[in-house]
């Protein structure tokens, strides 16, 4: 079957105003049934790997779109530190920002593998649904230091406590299920105290599944962000030093200077849209800028327990399930 080319629903952005294209009646135009959405839903992957995802979703409603952001924010569950036993703390950090910082620390352990307590959950908790930690480090004097050494490392042992001296207290049957690699912090180098001769750590940890609406620190993302797609047009040749002056007002890689020294759009896509090209009088109307109003980069960047892709298709799963319970509870009214 041959594809037709979309038409584009535009909003230009001028200098003090943003502007509907006079063609486009915006989403009170548009009327909303299955079929049409199927024909103009449109998924691109542009990136995927270790550092993150970033895809397109074409021809949405922008509620659709925001709604998966807040899916991968707040409904994707992840396992986090909930509950910390302090046993002694002699360190210069307060028990409530250690705890704090504890609980901030990110884990490699898979959510899907865990279940959620419940009310009737003991305090221990079980193999199912609970992790457990510890935290054991005491700073002390290196025997063999010098008096006249400066260098810290030299002088004390264990004076930074690193997310790599959590030591997994396996419950149940959970070491012949799991490896200590699986289920511990993603880095090992996170700084969480520093510590003297005399001071010292001693903790046991729980981890629990969570949302991320429940606490930030269930959030299985760093950042899960969208933006409409820029579009650039040159209405004019432009060269020489204006040619230069016009590359300088967009991102850099957006605008190009060919071997005439004529500008020219060589990827409008990564540009922040910041109409700095509307300063320059000479430059006013060299260009037309607008952005896409229902085509919606997404860039996605997971904290580590899962790829930033499962986390989008968890999200998904997620909205299906809300949407037959809303469904369900339309059908029995």
């Amino acid at each position: 079957m041959a594809s037709t080319k979309r038409k584009e629903p535009l909003l230009y952005m001028e200098e003090y105003r943003v502007k509907q294209d006079p063609q486009d009646y915006g989403l009170a135009d548009d009327i909303f049934t299955i079929e049409t959405f199927k024909e103009k839903l449109q998924i691109t992957i542009v990136r995927n790997d270790e550092e993150g995802l970033e895809f397109d979703l074409i021809g949405v409603y922008p509620a659709i779109a925001n709604a998966f952001r807040r899916l991968m924010l707040s409904d994707v569950p992840s396992m986090a530190i909930e509950k910390v036993y302090i046993y002694n703390n002699t360190s210069i950090i307060q028990d409530e920002v250690l705890a704090h910082r504890m609980g901030l620390l990110p884990l490699r352990a898979d959510p899907r593998l865990f279940a959620y307590r419940t009310e009737e959950s003991t305090e221990a908790g079980t193999e199912q649904d609970t992790l457990e930690f510890e935290l054991k480090v005491k700073c002390s004097r290196r025997r063999d230091a010098g008096k006249d050494q400066s260098n810290f490392d030299d002088i004390y042992k264990n004076h930074k406590v690193y997310s790599g001296h959590l030591k997994w207290l396996p419950k149940g049957k959970q070491a012949q299920i799991y490896s200590e690699s699986a289920v511990n912090c993603i880095h090992e180098d996170i700084l969480i105290a520093q510590l003297r001769p005399g001071h010292e750590l001693d903790l046991r940890l729980v981890a629990v599944k969570g949302l991320g609406r429940d606490h930030a620190k269930f959030s299985p993302v760093a950042t899960a962000t969208y933006r409409l797609l820029p579009q650039i047009k040159i209405n004019r040749e432009v060269t020489g030093k204006d040619a230069y002056l016009l590359q300088s007002c967009f991102s850099p890689g957006v605008i190009g200077i060919d071997e005439n020294e004529s500008a020219y759009v060589k990827d409008a896509r990564y540009d922040s849209c910041s109409r700095n090209v509307y300063r320059y009088p000479q430059l006013n109307d060299a260009v037309t800028l607008a952005r896409v109003r229902d085509h919606y980069i997404f860039s996605v960047e997971s904290v580590g327990a899962l790829k930033p892709d499962i986390i989008f298709l968890e999200a998904i799963k997620v909205l299906k399930k809300k949407c037959r319970a809303f469904i369900d509870e339309i059908d029995a009214e």
